[in-house]
């Protein structure tokens, strides 16, 4: 049992040494932020432009206060770093409600952009997204990951905070969705459940490489389509069927189904 209590202590030491904020207090940045912009998100509505503004300043001092533990690990001043963050938010606001309308544009079943902004996983997970991939350009060690994995969780949609998602990006259901790191997706890209943007190699040397599919403009993927590898394109107003398994390049325009092989065994009732 000593030992074993040792070894806690050493573990303990070396996570005060490299100090990351509550998971809890993460989420609550993170609703809170997509709250100010969307207040369909909650339905917590701010009216009076003093209010909007005082939330706002108290957004950056928030995420100042999380960055703060863990200083000694960012490229620059924490508080700098909150500005700058802050100084991005108007662009997250401009793609995700570009975002918003191309999932009420694709989806026969939305009745409004109220609707997609408070009930779809999809829209939930791309304002996640956005706001993660933000930090991840800033440089901010695991708190990017820590906001993709809260919209995980909840939608079962996972997206890397490194993946470049141009806007209008539309996600049709999501459950099960997987989008790398190194993903590159054009505008006005829509898929399904099911679909995995993924790597042909897992080897840690290759992970600072182009590991992961690009997707082209005007492109959709149906559900269950995995597209696999660094070096594989999906050209543009192409459109890849549902369970299409890829591992190659297509040209712009294309058209890629799945056919089974279909056998039947017959047998006599008497």
């Amino acid at each position: 049992m000593s030992d074993f209590l040792e070894e806690l202590k050493r573990r303990h030491q070396l996570a005060a040494a490299n100090a990351y904020p509550a998971t809890s207090v993460v989420s609550d940045f993170a609703n809170s932020l997509i709250n100010w912009l969307f207040p369909e998100h909650t339905g917590q509505v701010m009216a009076d432009p003093v209010l909007l503004k005082e939330y706002g300043r108290k957004l950056e001092k928030q995420l100042e206060t999380l960055l703060l533990p863990m200083q000694h690990q960012l490229p620059e001043e924490a508080g700098h770093i909150s500005r700058d963050f802050m100084s991005r938010v108007p662009l997250i606001y401009d793609e995700l409600t570009k975002d918003a309308n191309a999932i009420f544009q694709g989806d026969p079943a939305a009745t409004c952009l109220y609707e997609v902004i408070r009930a779809y996983p999809g829209f939930y997970a791309i304002a996640f997204y956005r706001m993660a991939h933000a930090l991840y350009e800033l440089k901010i060690p695991l708190l990017p990951r820590m906001i993709t994995e809260l919209a995980h969780a909840r939608t079962g949609i996972d997206i890397h905070p490194g993946a470049v998602i141009a806007p209008f990006f539309c996600i049709d259901h999501g459950t099960g969705i997987v989008i790398g790191e190194t993903t590159v997706i054009g505008q006005h890209v829509k898929l399904y459940q099911g679909v995995t943007l993924g790597a042909l190699s897992i080897e840690k040397t290759m992970a600072r490489s182009k590991r992961h599919p690009t997707i082209e403009d005007h492109v959709v993927i149906y559900a269950g389509a995995t597209i696999l590898g660094g070096d594989t394109i999906i050209g543009h107003h192409s459109v890849i069927g549902g369970n299409v398994w890829l591992i190659r390049s297509i040209e712009p325009f294309s058209r890629i189904y799945y056919k089974a092989e279909h056998k039947y065994l017959e047998s006599n009732h008497e």
